[in-house]
C-alpha cells in the first residue's frame, strides 16, 4: 500500500472513526481506516458493550433473588463467572463480526498497524505512507490513573477488571463516576462487598444533585459503601490482596483496588504535536466543526475535549464527513449529548442540571418539578424508586431533564428531543404517552410544567 492516496484518512478504527469512514464512503469519498487494534475500538472490546453485558448478568442475578417478591420461586445458586466472560466475549464477537462485514460491505480500506501522523495529509503505517486530502484524528482514549499509583497486579483498571476469572469478596473502588459506580453495581449484584473512594462531595458528581443523592440512598439500601470528599493517599500490596490508605486515615482492606479515575486522550507519541496540532494536557484541539489547526487536520471522538461518550463520536464522525461534503450539517453542544449510567438504579440525563441553568439565565428565570416513579405505574411494577426532573425556562424551553430508576436510559431519547428542539412544556402536554409505561413520567413532568398537572402534585 506504499503512498497510496485517499479523499479522507482516518487514524483510529473506534465508535468516532469507523462512523466518520462509513458515512465519507456513503458520500462518495475513497476512505482509508487506520487501525492497530481492533475495529470497534474501546467502546466494543473493552467498554460500553462488555460492561452492559456484565451488568445485564448482574441485573438477572438480581431479579432471581427477588422472585419471591413476584410470586415465583427462584433464587441464585451462585455466580458461574466463565459462564458470565463467555456470554460477554460471544456478544462482542458477534457484534465485531457485523462491524467488520459492514466496513467490508460499503468497499472501505482498512489498514492494519499503528499509525503517526507525519504531516497535515500523511499518516505513516510501517514502511507505507497513505495520503489524504483531509486527515481525521480519532484515536480515542486509555484508562487513566493518579500520579505515583502504578497499574499492576491486584491494582486494575477497567480492562483488568472486564478479565478477572472469580468474583472479588471485597473491592475497592477509586472513583465514584461512571465507570465506578457500574463495577460497584455489578460486584454487589455478584455477591461481593464494595466500597467506593470518591474525592469529590458526590457519587457521578456531574450529574444533577438531587439525581446523585438519591443514587446515594439506593446504594447505600443495596449496602455499597461509599466515602464522599475524601482522597486516596497509597496502596500496598501482596498476593492475597491491597491495603488502600486514604488522606483521612481510613485503611481498607480488599482483594482488588479498581482506579476508575476516568479516560485519558491516546495522542503520545503519535506524531501530532510534532505536525504543529495545538493540544491541551494530550487532547486536540478543534473549532465548533471538529477542525484542528492545521488545515486539512480534523480531529473526532474522545482526544477532543467534552464527554467521553461513545455515542458522542459516532455522531461526530457522521457530522464529520457531511461537513467535508459541504452538506453544513447541524452542531449539538456537549451540553445536550444524552448521558446515561447504567448502574442500578440508571441515571441518565440530558441538558441543562439547575444549577447550570440559574447561573445561564438566572434563578428568578427557571421553573423546576421533580416527578417521583411512585407515582408511575411500571415503575411500581418494576419495583424501582427514582424521580424524573426537568428545568424550564419561564415561558420559554425545557433546558434540562435528569432521571434515575431501573430502565430509565430508554427516557433519554424523548428527553433529548424536547431539550434540542428547544420545546416549551406546553408543546409536549398533549402528546399522548402510552400506559402503563415508564415514558409516561415525562408526560407528567411537562403537564405539571405547563401549569396542567394531572397526577403530579
Amino acid at each position: 500500500m506504499a503512498d497510496q492516496q485517499f479523499d479522507i484518512v482516518v487514524l483510529g478504527g473506534g465508535s468516532a472513526g469507523y462512523a466518520t469512514a462509513l458515512r465519507a464512503k456513503q458520500l462518495g469519498f475513497t476512505v482509508a481506516l487506520i487501525e492497530k487494534d481492533k475495529l470497534g475500538g474501546t467502546c466494543l472490546h473493552r467498554g460500553c458493550v462488555p460492561t452492559k453485558a456484565l451488568l445485564h448478568s448482574a441485573e438477572i442475578a438480581d431479579v432471581a433473588r427477588e422472585g419471591a417478591a413476584y410470586g415465583i420461586q427462584s433464587s441464585v445458586a451462585g455466580i458461574d463467572i466463565a459462564g458470565v466472560n463467555d456470554f460477554r466475549e460471544k456478544l462482542v464477537s458477534g457484534k465485531f463480526k457485523g462491524l467488520q462485514g459492514l466496513l467490508k460491505a460499503n468497499d472501505i480500506t482498512i489498514v492494519e498497524g499503528e499509525g503517526r501522523l507525519v504531516s497535515a495529509n500523511t499518516v505513516q503505517v510501517g514502511s507505507d505512507r497513505i495520503s489524504g486530502t483531509h486527515v481525521v484524528l480519532a484515536t480515542g482514549s486509555y484508562s487513566r490513573s493518579l500520579p505515583g499509583l502504578e497499574i499492576g497486579g491486584r491494582v486494575i483498571t477497567s480492562e483488568q477488571a472486564l478479565e478477572l476469572t472469580e468474583v472479588p469478596s471485597k473491592v475497592v473502588i477509586l472513583g465514584g463516576g461512571v465507570i465506578g459506580v457500574e463495577f460497584a453495581s455489578v460486584w454487589r449484584s455478584f455477591g461481593a462487598e464494595v466500597t467506593i473512594v470518591e474525592g469529590l462531595p458526590h457519587l457521578v458528581p456531574n450529574e444533577e444533585e438531587s439525581i446523585s443523592k438519591q443514587l446515594e440512598r439506593a446504594f447505600r439500601k443495596r449496602k455499597i459503601d461509599f466515602k464522599l470528599g475524601v482522597f486516596f493517599q497509597s496502596v500496598t500490596q501482596d498476593a492475597n490482596g491491597v491495603q488502600v490508605t486514604l488522606a483521612d486515615g481510613t485503611v481498607l482492606d480488599a482483594d482488588h483496588l479498581l482506579v476508575a479515575v476516568g479516560r485519558g486522550p491516546a495522542t503520545q507519541g503519535l506524531g501530532f504535536e510534532e505536525v504543529g496540532i495545538e493540544m491541551d494536557r494530550g487532547f486536540v484541539l478543534t473549532d465548533e466543526r471538529l477542525a484542528t489547526n492545521v488545515p486539512g487536520v480534523y480531529a473526532v471522538g474522545d482526544i477532543v475535549p467534552g464527554p467521553q461518550l461513545a455515542h458522542r463520536g459516532y455522531q461526530q464522525g457522521i457530522f464529520l464527513a457531511e461537513e467535508l461534503a459541504g452538506l453544513n450539517p447541524v452542531v449539538v453542544e456537549d451540553v445536550n449529548i444524552p448521558k446515561v449510567t447504567y448502574c442500578d438504579p440508571e441515571v441518565a440525563s440530558v441538558g441543562l442540571t439547575e444549577a447550570k441553568a440559574a447561573e445561564k439565565y438566572g434563578a428568578e428565570n427557571i421553573t423546576s418539578y421533580e416527578y417521583n416513579l411512585a407515582g408511575n405505574a411500571k415503575s411500581s411494577i418494576l419495583g424501582t424508586a427514582g424521580s424524573v426532573k426537568a428545568i424550564r425556562v419561564n415561558d420559554g424551553p425545557v433546558v434540562g431533564v435528569h432521571m434515575i430508576g431501573a430502565r430509565v436510559g430508554e427516557l433519554v431519547g424523548e428527553a433529548q428531543l424536547i431539550v434540542n428542539w428547544e420545546a416549551y412544556p406546553e408543546d409536549v402536554a398533549p402528546f399522548v404517552h402510552g400506559h402503563p409505561t415508564q415514558n409516561e413520567t415525562i408526560g407528567e413532568t411537562m403537564l405539571k410544567l405547563a401549569g396542567k398537572p394531572l397526577h403530579a402534585i
